[in-house]
């Protein structure tokens, strides 16, 4: 008699998903987690400049000689490595320091779309401004960067307010954005992060 054997098949739902908030907020500690929880693929901007440059693919050879020059990346070169890693991804991806700015998520949109797929929903931690201002000095001491002062801080706060916090008003208009406090304990700050993105 010939055994049968049934396998269960377990669906698990692919997710595109953005983390967001201030310098300091602790997106790279939730980063890790839900990457690990989910099975995503982690993408930072940073991270995926480095790779172009250490793999010496001709985009890259571009990189390093605008970064060379002390300039900044343009967006397009930005855009083009995104596309490229949604392309190439079929676990679902959590964007890290991406989008920036407004024009980038609509882009991100538009990216996302053209492979068929779009945000799950974009992860939002709130953290008041002397807590982040308390932490990321308290960083500057442990890493020993003196560029981490308190007046550079406060720039780039500054500027995470007037250019990239306009992003989290695009996604609540979609129903997208997720306000979690990040303030607390960080298992505790993990588990409300779960529950959000297993709700949707």
């Amino acid at each position: 008699m010939e055994a049968h054997t049934s396998t269960l098949t377990v669906y698990i739902p692919m997710r595109d998903i953005v983390i967001f908030g201030a310098p300091g907020a602790g997106k790279g500690t939730q980063s890790d987690y839900i990457v690990e929880r989910y099975g995503l693929t982690h993408i930072s901007t940073g991270d995926l400049l480095r790779k172009e440059i250490a793999d010496k693919t001709e985009l890259g050879i571009r990189i390093k000689s605008i970064m060379d020059a002390g300039q900044l990346v343009s967006d397009d070169i930005v855009i083009t490595m995104i596309d490229n890693a949604i392309a190439h991804d079929t676990h679902g991806i959590l964007f890290d320091g991406f989008p920036r700015t407004v024009a980038q998520a609509e882009t991100l949109d538009k990216l996302l779309a053209n492979h068929g797929r779009s945000l799950t929903c974009m992860i939002q931690l709130e953290v008041p401004r002397e807590e982040l201002i308390r932490r990321m000095l308290e960083r500057a001491k442990v890493s020993g960067r003196s560029d981490d002062n308190e007046e550079t801080i406060k720039h780039r706060l500054a500027e995470y307010e007037s250019k990239t916090f306009p992003v989290a008003a695009y996604y609540a208009k979609q129903g997208k954005a997720i306000p979690i406090n990040g303030l607390g304990d960080i298992k505790a700050i993990s588990a409300s992060i779960a529950r959000a993105i297993d709700a949707k």
